[in-house]
């Protein structure tokens, strides 16, 4: 593992938990939404966008 995918590993973790802890809403089913996207862009492999969903997620939720 690259340290760019340890990173993004890491990263998601900390994001699902946020989204696991946010009460039910609409900020919450936004954030869920790029949270799956990140997990599609982590398993093909392209960091970037998985971070650029990571950041949409945790934005959701502010």
């Amino acid at each position: 593992m690259t340290p760019a995918q340890s990173k993004t590993a890491s990263k998601m973790s900390s994001v699902k938990a946020a989204c696991d802890k946010a009460p039910a809403g609409s900020k919450k089913d936004a954030a869920l939404k790029h949270f799956q996207a990140a997990e599609k862009a982590s398993t093909a492999r392209d960091d970037a966008r998985a971070n650029k969903e990571l950041d949409a997620a945790t934005r959701a939720l502010a």
